[in-house]
Order: structure tokens, then sequence, then C-alpha cells
């Protein structure tokens, strides 16, 4: 498309200010397209915990000009382990660079990552194009482009209207535009698990550039440090998840209670005998400031995205169990995709070929993560060696381990052939 196009295409409205958001509107402002960006948040903050970035976003980033910057902040993930509840090495492999990508994989503060995008997309776009205080509440549509309504907090709620050729629907799990056309879907569809998490400083964990996952489905630890600068002095920020089943089945919690800070008292003694001599979790947990409880939640996939010129993306999308470490990964993932559509095509021809190539994908990994995905390797090995084993081998065969492993990069799109091909720009 032509720069005479882009300027006919007109305004692209993006709702939602975080990680999905912030990437669409850089993908499609480095493709040349107006972009106004609309978030809910009246302060934009270094919020959250940890986040992981595998190669396939990276690349994406990379190609946004960032990496130098989640270089400077992330921690450049080398390897990833699996351990039962007793310590004992599942399954190791190497990750990022280490195992032959040709991008790094990194582990970072969701918040680092945050500032980092927002950042970029405050000195790339065109000055008053993000409209922070603004949460989506309503929206119409014609056959000319799409007016969104937006309560305005900087200004007491006072509703204000925007015009634009299409909506981008960033707005997260409890998505304005989705609900208004999945009007019978309800709340987010609680797994039956709790997770609890927290950043707690240590000193080195392993070679400080390790992810650890532990134990099996109803009682799960994982901990990957995320900070460079920290590491550089020889210890590690530690990203920690604590994950208990709670119940079999459930109403989901309310909304108000999502990330509400609890005492550690509430998950602590099930964790207490996890001390494996190299991680000593209840030192991690005893370690942390605040802890924030969160219900392991996602939500069906749906037959559309795309309704007109409105779509869905990100956690709006395909709100995903973290397994795997691919939500954020997929919502940028979604940008590069989108601005590819909007740079082929019409408005309405490319968010239909974005849904079109979007949806499939991320709903195969939506049920992927319902099954545990590659942590499935966890409860394969507590089931049949409860008491924990000798030698691995006698209880999971190298070559089972390693079909699961290459299976679910292979459905979450980063299996190391694609990502190479990708990275060198061949298609």
């Amino acid at each position: 498309m032509g720069q005479q196009a882009r300027s006919q295409a007109g305004t692209v409205l993006v709702a939602g200010g975080g990680i999905g958001g912030l990437a669409a509107a850089l993908c499609l402002a480095r493709a040349g397209f107006a972009v106004e960006v609309y978030e809910a948040a009246r302060e934009v903050r270094a919020l959250g915990v940890g986040i992981n970035l595998l190669p396939h976003s990276v690349r994406v980033l990379r190609d946004l000009g960032l990496q130098g910057e989640l270089a400077a902040s992330g921690i450049e993930t080398a390897e990833l382990v699996y351990v039962n509840k007793f310590g004992q090495r599942i399954w190791q492999e190497p990750r990022g660079l280490a195992a032959g990508y040709a991008v790094p994989q990194y582990s970072i503060h969701r918040g680092e990552l945050q500032m980092i995008l927002f950042r970029s997309a405050l000195a790339r776009l065109p000055a008053g194009r993000f409209h922070p205080g603004c949460a989506l509440v309503d929206f119409t549509q014609d056959a000319e482009g799409v007016t969104a309504v937006f309560e305005d907090r900087e200004r007491g709620g006072a509703r204000v209207e925007a015009r634009g050729a299409c909506l981008v629907a960033a707005d997260g799990i409890h998505s304005t535009a989705r609900r208004k056309f999945y009007s019978d879907e309800g709340p987010p569809r609680f797994s039956g698990r709790m997770l609890w998490r927290a950043i707690t400083e240590m000193p080195a964990l392993l070679d400080g550039r390790t992810m650890v996952w532990a134990g099996h489905e109803r009682q799960k630890f994982v901990c990957y440090p995320i900070s460079e600068p920290v590491r550089a002095q020889g210890r590690s920020l530690v990203n920690w998840i604590a994950e208990l089943r709670v119940a079999e089945t459930g109403s989901t919690p309310p909304r108000s209670d999502w990330n509400r800070e609890v005492d550690k008292s509430v998950f602590r003694e099930p964790f207490a005998g996890w001390d494996f001599g190299w991680l000593s979790v209840p030192a991690l947990i005893d370690g942390a400031q605040a802890v924030y409880e969160f219900p392991m939640a996602d939500r069906d996939p749906v037959p559309r995205w795309t309704h007109g010129r409105v779509t869905l993306l990100g956690d709006a999308a395909h709100p995903m169990y973290p397994v795997g470490s691919n939500g954020a990964s997929q919502a940028i993932l979604d940008a590069e995709e989108l601005a590819a559509q909007f740079a082929a095509k019409p408005v309405e021809a490319a968010l239909e070929a974005y849904d079109e190539a979007r949806r499939p994908a991320t709903a195969a990994i939506v049920l992927a993560n319902r099954q545990g995905g590659p942590d499935r390797v966890l409860q394969i090995a507590e089931e049949r060696a409860p008491q924990g084993f000798a030698r691995i081998e006698d209880v999971i065969p190298r070559a089972e381990l390693e079909a699961i492993a290459q299976s679910y990069k292979r459905t979450a799109g980063f299996d190391r052939e694609a990502v190479n091909k990708k990275s060198a720009g061949q298609a």
C-alpha cells in the first residue's frame, strides 16, 4: 500500500495502552499509519511482576528497534528446567541464543517492558496521540468508520468520542468490545487454580539465566530472574509464581479480587518443605515484600474477532493460562500481523485477514495450555513416580520428553527453524 493509500486509510483507534495495544500502535506507525491510543489508566507506570518474551516476539521488538533496551533491562534466558516436588530434574533444555535461535529469549519485569513500549510510542507517535485515563465504554460503526466512546477519567468520567477508520480493542481479558460482541459469555473461565505472584532478590539463582518449573498440576512453583542490572551485581531479582488448586470447579472470583495483595500465610504452608538445596522455595516466599493473588483463568475461543471495522487483539482476543510463557508474546505477534495486513489490503479486508491468520493459531494455544502445554511433563512424572526417581529415563523416555517440548513449540509458533527463517526475512 502506497503512502497515498495509507493517508486515505484513516486513523486506527487502539483501545488499551498495555503491551498488546502499544505493540500494535508501534507496528502500525512503523508501517506509516495514523494511530490514536486510548488507555484506561490515568498514568502509565511500571507495575506488575515478571514476564517472558519468546524469540518469535523478540524478533518483532528487534525490528521495532527495541532489543537494546530489552537487553539492558531483562535477562537473556539461557535454560529452562523442570523438576518434581523433590527438586529432581525431569527435563532441561537451552533457550534463546543458547538453543540456536537467531534472536534471544528474555525474562523481564512487566512494568519495564511496558515502559519501554510506552517511551517508544511517545517518541514515534505525533504529539497528543496517546490519551491516558480514557476507558472504552461503547462504539458504533458504519460503512465509513467507527465512533468509539470513552470515559474520560481525567475529567470526572465525561464521555469523549473519537472517530477513526477502525477500532482495535486491546482492552484485556475483561474487554468491553468483546462483551459487546459476545454479551452472553459471562466472566472469565476459572481453572480452579489460584496464583500468587511476587518478586524477591536473592543470591544468584543457578547461572542467573535459568527458568525453573517445579511440582505438578495441583501444586506448582515457577521462578526466573528478570533483571540484568541485578545479575551484573552477582545476584538475582527473581519473579516467582506459587500455584495451588483450590477448587475442582467453582465460580470465577469477582474482578475486584484480582491482583489483590494477600498475606503469605494464605498459601505458604504447602510449600514449607520445598527446599531443594540449590533452591529454597520458602526463602523466596519469605523474601518478598508484597504478594499478589490472581485466579488462573482464560476464555473459550470465539468464532470471530473481527466484526466489520472492529477487531480484538491480545488478551481481549485470546486470554490464556500462563503456561508456556506465551501471553505477551502472542499479543506482540498479533500486532505484527495486523500491521502487515493493513499494509497490503483495505481496512475491512485487512481486519478479516488478520482474524483468519491469528485466531486459529491462538485458539490452538489456548486449548493446549488447558492440557498443561509443555508443563505436562511435571504431571506425568508425578503420576508415574510420586515418590521420586533415581533416573528420569526410567520414568519418562527422553524421546517422550522431547516430543512434548517440540510439539508445544510448533503449536505456539516458536520452533527454531520457523523463527530463524522469519528472522532472516524469509517467507
